[in-house]
């Protein structure tokens, strides 16, 4: 290989591919062993080989480290030399060897250069791509979560390759905004998943779809979060479609809404245009399951919120089936962030959104009149309703009116259940 080609090549690698000097020459050097092991027999038996490139002179030399042997013992050719032999070499060099001593021995083949150059070649991609993958790991090992700003190469067995700081990171599937283009030249922001070990070796996961891309977009827009005068909370997201924020304020004076959304909107609508026009809603934390659930269905006023803190669900009356189709949203997605929102690991939550007209009032009443017998007579939730529906639907009303053999009958309980029913409505009232 001339000393331009060699010199351009090198350049190229380090040039395009970031690599330092030193990683292309010993990828360049591999390349030329893996050629020399092709083209000699034997090769494989050689303990102590390498490749010698001079970039200034243009010449590669296979030099294998030998062992010095008197001339009578020689058992090992591929590894040993004789003595009188690496004594007449050195003496070419003004140098004296013994035996035991080590000698580098010059074992290039004739026009070695120009048959190798074709399989170093073909083998220098994969030595690079391996060179590249260790910088890989080393420059994003500890940079999981972070915000970066990537251009779309190209289309890989459905994947999307994206170049990050000059390496390529990889966006499958399941980690890209539904419907949205992906074409050569774009430039967008990722968040990082990992670096893995994957099918091509290591690889950079980014990802368009990830909750915390959102988080990330609003500590890079708003200075209040990225010092901390607010605290985003939660982020719940179905990518593509709609995203909720939950933000809580550290300082009494700051509103977290206003300073998310900025002015005249200015700071969440650079978020939603990274976003392609994703719908973004911001919440302020609250303790109060109510007020969280309203403020995540705004604009839609609900007649009435229900909590049923046994069943874990929460249900939204809302006044027509015009707000009812708005408060649940496309496929059901708002109620099911809602829900996604108030939840937690542990303690799942259920929004459910109805119509609020006579039937649900007299759910709703229903609904009261049972928690109240419950809790003031201390019956479980089926016998509470069980009263409500036979008609006993106060405590005053039991107390004052009821007598034992009523409740016998309709509800089938004991004698003594009874009386201690109605003992226990006198003593509440």
């Amino acid at each position: 290989m001339p000393t331009t080609d060699i010199t351009a090549l090198i350049d190229f690698y380090v040039r395009e591919k970031d690599l330092t000097r030193e990683r292309v020459i010993q990828a360049l050097e591999a390349s030329f062993l893996t050629a020399y092991s092709k083209m000699v027999a034997g090769a494989d038996r050689i303990r102590n080989l390498r490749a010698d490139i001079n970039t200034q002179k243009g010449v590669v030399k296979i030099v294998a480290t030998m062992t010095v042997v008197p001339d009578d013992e020689l058992r090992d050719p591929f590894n040993e030399i004789k003595l009188s032999t690496a004594q007449a070499a050195a003496a070419k060099r003004g140098r004296e060897v013994q035996a035991g001593d080590s000698f580098a021995v010059n074992i290039t083949p004739k026009d070695f250069g120009r048959i190798a150059v074709q399989t170093a070649r073909q083998t220098m991609q994969q030595r690079i791509r391996k060179a590249e993958q260790e910088m890989l790991a080393e420059a994003f090992r500890d940079r999981a979560g972070e915000l970066v700003t990537g251009t779309v190469r190209r289309y890989d067995r459905g994947d999307v390759i994206v170049e990050v700081e000059k390496f390529e990171g990889i966006v499958p599937l399941r980690q890209r905004i539904p419907g949205e283009d992906y074409a050569p030249g774009d430039k967008m922001r990722f968040y990082v998943v990992e670096v893995r070990d994957g099918v091509r070796g290591t690889e950079l996961i980014l990802s368009r779809s990830h909750p915390n891309l959102v988080r990330r977009l609003f500590e890079h827009e708003v200075i209040e979060i990225a010092e901390h005068t607010v605290d985003i909370v939660n982020v719940v997201r179905e990518a593509g479609y709609r995203t909720k924020l939950v933000v809580r304020a550290n300082d009494p004076n700051v509103d977290p809404v206003g300073s998310c959304v900025g002015i005249r909107g200015m700071r969440v609508k650079n978020v939603v245009n990274e976003l392609n026009h994703e719908k973004v809603d911001i919440i302020e934390d609250s303790d109060d399951k109510v007020s969280m659930v309203t403020q995540s269905l705004s604009p839609v006023d609900p007649v009435n919120v229900i909590v049923d803190e046994q069943k874990h669900v929460v249900t939204v009356q809302v006044e027509s089936e015009k707000d009812a189709a708005k408060a649940k949203g496309r496929k059901g997605q708002n109620v099911r962030l809602t829900g996604r929102l108030i939840s937690s690991p542990n303690d799942r939550w259920e929004v459910r959104v109805e119509t609020y007209d006579e039937q649900a009032k007299a759910n709703a009443a229903a609904r009261e009149g049972t928690d109240e017998l419950a809790a003031k007579l201390g019956v479980s939730a089926e016998l509470a309703a069980a009263m409500v529906a036979a008609g006993f639907t106060t405590v005053q009303g039991i107390a004052a009116y009821v007598q034992p053999e009523d409740l016998v009958e309709a509800l089938s309980v004991s004698e003594q259940e009874a009386h201690s029913i109605i003992e226990k409505a006198k003593a509440a009232c």
